[in-house]
């Protein structure tokens, strides 16, 4: 439930941020005006579409794996934490290279987004974490022994 609370939180910020980027909101409330200098830059998008955009898309799959994970059927899957190992995993790494090009090369930092990227290593330590205690169960959708 933890990282279903976590990610829905990152989902609000990532919609506020797309909402931004497609200008639907006017101005962002961050304080120092480097919110709008990363959100403005030309590494504001990728592949097309707004950072923030894979962001709400990151969140909602995250959201989705946790909420399945808490349903009886899922409840200690090895499976689902694996997906949930490898979904934020991803996170994480798009997470590191974008703090890069926010420190590196815009040179501006947006506090929404530092707030994103401490969500999303939040996110994969939980991950690990559940991975790590349910890779020893029997079956897939067994949870691990706990004499082991």
């Amino acid at each position: 439930m933890l990282t279903a609370l976590i990610a829905l939180v990152g989902l609000f910020i990532a919609a506020y941020l797309t909402l931004y980027k497609l200008g639907v909101i006017g101005t962002l409330a961050c304080g120092t005006g480097s919110c709008e200098t990363v959100q403005l830059s030309k590494w504001g998008t990728f592949l097309g579409l707004p950072v923030a955009a894979w962001g709400v898309g990151f969140y909602a799959a995250v959201l989705g794996i946790a909420v399945a994970g808490l349903q009886e059927q899922w409840e200690g899957s090895r499976p689902l934490a694996l997906a949930q190992l490898s979904v934020t995993g991803w996170g994480l790494i798009f997470s590191g290279w974008l703090t890069y090009l926010e420190l590196g090369v815009i040179q501006a930092i947006c506090r929404y987004c530092v707030v994103s990227a401490t969500l999303t290593v939040v996110l994969f330590l939980l991950a690990f974490l559940d991975w790590r205690d349910l890779r020893g169960g029997a079956d897939y959708g067994d949870p691990p022994s706990r004499t082991e």
